[in-house]
């Protein structure tokens, strides 16, 4: 038995090997536009070194230029460039001889006394130089920094005063956004778009550039937008930019970009004309943007089709993402996946022979299912984070003007909630920076008037923007106070906004957000979830940075799939789809119900990943796990009332992507789940271990997979966190600590999720008194006791065993792992319960305190 299992790895590991060849074989022509005569590219971006010179240390002699020249001229019939220091003063004389036009850069940095002479240069180039067309002064001064606003124009005054010719200074796209005084010194905004610095796909960035464009000829109409900069690198990779570069991905993205912007009719300049080796601030990338190389070789030809062959490494790519495989492709991979499970399923059948053939099969596929669910999906979510090419779905806040405000109906439930508490929600509410809007606040079923009273005297005073109702009774929970609030607003709004009563908004929330919905697919427009009192103790700060670790890297991943899962605060919906699906009052999670009924009906939904209002933590673990357990509650509800959807496709506008992700965001919960189950069958089967001779510990493949299982997931998000440029390490650890205290508070929830229907809404408590020591215990005694039996079980088997046999010592080693998550919540319990800290309160934060 033990040589068909190795048989079957065998044929596994061939069927792996010829799908990936198969894969890649597939991907290799590509048929962009061609560039025909007379048609030619606008401009190029030229810097005139060769390997060995630098600026201000060799510099090329007229005779190099020349031949650059005549190189650019069969492509193009003008150039832009960057300075006027050495040889590069006499480009404009050289590139008469070809008829060629120059945009003349004059180059700005940081020494003032250089500034004055390349200023000065500039101005005799310029006058002694009829085909200089314009003039760029600076080249990303602003970004990197190099003088203030005041100096730049300044710079731009003085020689507009001494030349006439269009002048204009050079500066990333998003610059000009923050700069309109710059703009109104200036006759073209002169941008550089390069998409792949915004992790872009290079056969689908053409829309980036149009859109940006677009978005800068609304700042400033009237401003002829000039790209100074538009290309894609041939070579390289930078640190956090997984977009690929090779030579045939830039010819793609070059050929799609020329003829686009020669149709429309736009001035642009390639990035760049050659090679440039002595750029090594942005590494390898920085040196390789030419369209010839250094050798001044063309990399790619204008016409005729671009062959790419696939490298691994973007065949890697391909596999993590599988949204770019074709039909055949996911038959190949699904017939390997499907022959590995029956592989291992045969090998782990092999190794149990004797305790019979259905323990055996049962173990076995118990085992794989382990691997699959725990294992691999863990290790392809990390994969997908870390190394995918590209963010596709990038939503910013939206700074541009707009014409419309359209009306927003801002919608506060609450349910026996401290009345301070919802009254600085409602105060911040009342500042929001937005023209029209109304806030409705519904207090439902709580029976004490001390309570709901002063919230509805405390509305009254906010203005006729603001509406109270008190309900009771009203079925349905938060979802049936939500409906009833749905019903009594106005036709006349188009967006409803949700927002918890404990959370305090930006001012900017609305302002940035609503525009989005310009957009008329998107449906959905959601903010993270964030908190403001995290350093209140150190038992909110391991929950604070656990669920950063969702909103922060979870979500991002889901939103370039159009999956994200919806929260009930800090969420935007349009109100003609809210209205028409309404809230789901059987679900104890409507809001991630309702999210996925959104994408099922074809619509797109939005994460913008920047805080706009922050809540407040539950404030004991008791609290926390109460309310993860309706969290993983209500997923299961989700999935039984989806799963036609969810699993079969059917009756829905899902593609597979979404579906995976949906169904991959609540897979690890239910590993929990079957982890737990485990937990009890290793606890029975060291008990018969310790009482007769008869059983054995099961052999070391079968208990060396939860312990894999549990550093993946420790490790993915430890990576993951420390991806994020303000997470440290010691953030990772907390997050991970958190996160596996409540698994077994999951586990439970995932298993009564699946066979009950229904439990009753229970919200999470605010600004209540911390637990004593011995409570919080209590609170936690299922996990203690299950820590306490672990930990027996492995010192009497390490006792009563010999531990030179590996599987009795990987046994041990599995009981010792499974106890980690259940020491997590032993030290979230005590931490819960640990006195607050004395806060001293600072003139600033007394300041917060009275602005809220």
């Amino acid at each position: 038995m033990l040589l068909h299992g190795l048989v079957f790895t065998l044929v596994s590991v061939l069927a792996a090997s010829v799908a990936l060849a198969y894969i890649r074989y597939l991907h290799t022509r590509h048929y962009p536009p061609e560039l025909r005569a007379p048609d030619k590219i606008h401009g190029f971006a030229y810097t005139p070194f060769r390997p060995g010179q630098a600026p201000e240390k060799s510099y090329p002699s007229l005779d190099e230029i020349r031949q650059d020249l005549a190189i650019i001229s069969q492509l193009s019939n003008r150039v832009r460039t960057y300075s006027v220091d050495g040889s590069q003063a006499d480009i404009p004389m050289l590139a008469a001889e070809f008829g060629m036009e120059v945009i003349l850069g004059v180059w700005i940095g940081t020494d003032l006394a250089i500034n004055d002479r390349e200023v000065e240069r500039a101005i005799e180039v310029i006058r002694s130089s009829p085909n200089v067309k314009g003039v760029l002064v600076g080249n990303e001064t602003l970004f990197r920094h190099d003088v203030t606003e005041e100096q730049l124009i300044a710079y731009i005054v003085r020689i507009r005063t001494s030349v006439d010719v269009p002048i204009s200074a050079s500066e990333q796209w998003h610059i000009w956004e923050e700069h309109p005084i710059l703009a109104k010194h200036v006759d073209m905004i002169s941008t550089h778009i390069l998409p792949y610095w915004e992790s872009a796909l290079y056969n689908d960035s053409l829309h980036l550039v149009l859109d940006r464009i677009v978005h800068l000829e609304r700042l400033y109409p009237g401003k002829p937008v000039v790209l100074g900069e538009v290309g894609w690198p041939s070579q390289g990779r930078h640190p956090g930019n997984g977009s690929i570069t090779a030579p045939g991905h830039q010819a793609v993205h070059i050929r799609m970009l020329v003829e686009q912007l020669n149709r429309v009719g736009r001035s642009y300049f390639v990035m760049e004309a050659f090679d440039q080796r002595w750029k090594t601030e942005e590494g390898e990338i920085g040196q390789h943007w030419g369209v010839f190389d250094a050798k001044r070789q063309p990399k790619f030809a204008f016409t005729g089709p671009v062959v790419i062959k696939l490298q691994w490494r973007g065949l890697f790519y391909k596999l993590i993402d599988g949204s770019r495989l074709s039909a055949a492709e996911w038959f190949m991979l699904g017939a390997v996946a499907i022959l590995a499970a029956c592989a291992l399923i045969a090998f782990g059948y092999a190794r149990t022979d004797q305790y019979g053939s259905v323990f055996g099969a049962a173990l076995s596929l118990t085992w794989v299912l382990q691997l699959f669910l725990g294992l691999i999906t863990e290790m392809h979510e990390l994969a997908e984070q870390a190394w995918t090419p590209e963010r596709r779905r990038m939503f910013l806040p939206w700074r541009a003007p707009i014409g419309h405000f359209p009306k927003v109906c801002i919608h506060v439930p609450c349910y026996n909630e401290p009345p301070e508490m919802v009254k600085q929600t409602l105060n911040a509410l009342a500042h929001l920076d937005y023209r029209d809007y109304e806030v409705m606040v519904i207090d439902n079923n709580t029976v004490d008037p001390a309570i709901w009273q002063p919230i509805q005297a405390h509305v009254a005073t906010l203005g006729p923007r603001f509406h109270f109702f008190h309900v009771a009774p009203l079925e349905g929970y938060k979802s049936g106070a939500l409906n009833y609030l749905l019903d009594r607003t106005g036709i006349d709004v188009h967006v409803v906004a949700i927002i918890d009563s404990d959370y305090i908004v930006d001012r900017q929330w609305l302002k940035h957000l609503v525009p989005h919905f310009i957009d008329p697919t998107i449906a959905v427009i959601q903010a993270p979830q964030d908190y403001r009192d995290s350093e209140e103790s150190s038992f909110k700060d391991f929950c604070f940075s656990e669920y950063q670790g969702f909103f922060n890297v979870g979500m991002i991943l889901r939103n370039d799939h159009n999956a994200i899962i919806q929260h009930g605060t800090m969420t935007m919906i349009r109100r003609e789809v809210l209205a028409h699906l309404r809230w789901d009052e059987s679900c104890i999670c409507e809001d991630a119900e309702f999210g996925l009924r959104v994408v099922e009906h074809g619509h797109a939904t939005a994460y913008v990943h920047r805080s706009y209002g922050k809540g407040l933590i539950p404030d004991s673990f008791a609290a926390f796990k109460k309310q993860r357990y309706r969290w993983a509650y209500g997923a299961m509800q989700i999935i039984k009332q989806h799963a036609r959807s969810l699993l079969l496709g059917r009756g829905t506008k899902l593609n597979i992507r979404q579906r995976y992700h949906f169904v991959v965001g609540w897979l690890p919960w239910v590993f929990e789940s079957m982890n737990l189950f485990w937990t009890i069958f290793t606890l029975l089967w060291s008990l018969a271990m310790l009482a007769t001779s008869q059983v054995a510990a099961l052999p070391w493949i079968f208990t060396l997979t939860p312990i894999m299982v549990l550093l993946s997931r420790a490790s993915k998000m430890m990576h993951l966190r420390r991806r994020l440029p303000e997470d440290k390490f010691k953030d990772a650890i907390r997050s991970v600590t958190a996160g596996s205290a409540v698994y077994h508070t999951i586990a439970k929830a995932v298993f009564f999720g699946l066979v009950t229907r229904r439990i009753p809404f229970t919200r999470t408590p605010k600004n209540i008194e911390r637990p004593r020591l011995w409570h919080a215990l209590v609170e936690a005694r299922e996990e203690l006791t299950i820590l306490l039996l672990l930990w027996s079980g492995a010192i009497a088997i390490g006792i009563t065993h010999d531990l030179r046999s590996l599987d009795n010592a990987c046994w041990i080693a599995m009981l010792l792992a499974q106890s980690v998550p259940y020491q997590a919540s032993l030290l979230m319990a005590v931490l819960s319960a640990r006195p607050k800290p004395a806060i001293v309160m600072t003139p600033d934060m007394e300041q917060q305190r009275s602005d809220a």
